[in-house]
């Protein structure tokens, strides 16, 4: 089970340089799909979002992407940041005025993005010399007890390049005995109910603004449906189920009743949690 504690800001849990006990990773909503991971040494942050860079990008067009929530922290703040891994180049997943400043004030960071896309990071303001590119199934080593193994997502749609190399992706981690699934944007696809299988995923963090035509007719690309994502919890070893992709824009999250829903859902082989900012999340290794 996961324990939960409120705080009144994640600064200093994210600016904390000391050692966290191997015995436990703990976990930060950003918002969005945006996390942060503390495990050892190690501040890893996944698809962050912090600044408000898409409501410039689409003002005046159908949708406009004004922030429904502060950001936590400012990406200016962060000092001690390790790892960023994108998991593809939508701007609210590789935002540039989030990663320019990461960028800048830790040298240090490595940022782990899809191969495909290496230029257009580097065109969002990551310094060359800290990208890692990924590529489905080739493990990243962090360090002794980290690795993060690519696998495709499906964001509508598959997105490759002429050397089958993909665009879209989702990360699972594999922490000591722990294995972590961050979907990316995605929907289902036949293969991944096996690949979260073959890897022995217990602990996936998925999206759940679904889709619809209307949606995608207008260029926003579509995620899982929540019975989507219950149906593949049931099908395979996932145990706790974290959902994301929501409380951002009004147009694009899920809705009360589906989060009501959610609160209310029980199944004795599934925990649910959907996360709050400035809550710290541990799971126990």
């Amino acid at each position: 089970m996961i324990e939960k504690e409120e705080v009144a800001s994640i600064v200093d849990f994210m600016n904390n340089s000391n050692d966290l006990s191997e015995k436990k990773i703990q976990l930060v909503w950003l918002g969005q799909a945006g996390f942060a991971m503390r495990y050892g040494n190690s501040l890893i942050l996944i698809d962050p979002y912090l600044s408000d860079y898409l409501s410039k990008k689409y003002k005046g067009k159908i949708f406009p992407h004004i922030r429904l929530m502060e950001p936590p922290i400012k990406s200016e703040e962060l000092k001690y940041v390790d790892y960023v891994c994108c998991s593809h180049p939508h701007s609210d997943h590789m935002d540039p005025e989030t990663v320019t400043p990461i960028s800048h004030n830790n040298p240090h960071c490595r940022f782990i993005v899809p191969g495909p896309e290496i230029e257009e990071a580097a065109k969002r303001g990551i310094n060359t010399d800290q990208i890692i590119p990924a590529y489905v199934r080739q493990t990243i080593n962090l360090n002794e007890h980290i690795k993060i193994t690519p696998i495709p997502a499906k964001h509508e749609e598959f997105k490759t390049n002429q050397a089958n190399e993909h665009s879209y992706l989702g990360y699972i981690f594999h922490i000591n005995d722990k294995i972590l699934y961050h979907s990316g944007d995605s929907i289902p696809y036949d293969e991944l109910s096996q690949l979260l299988d073959d890897y022995n995923v217990t602990i996936a963090l998925m999206p759940i603004n679904g889709r619809d035509e209307y949606r995608l007719d207008n260029g926003i690309s579509g995620n899982f449906k929540i019975p989507e994502v219950l149906d593949l919890c049931r099908k395979t070893k996932i145990k706790t189920l974290i959902v994301h992709h929501f409380g951002m824009f009004a147009y694009n999250t899920a809705t009360k009743e589906e989060l009501e829903y959610l609160e209310n859902f029980h199944d004795l082989n599934l925990e649910i949690i959907i996360p709050k900012i400035n809550y710290i999340y541990t799971i126990k290794t």
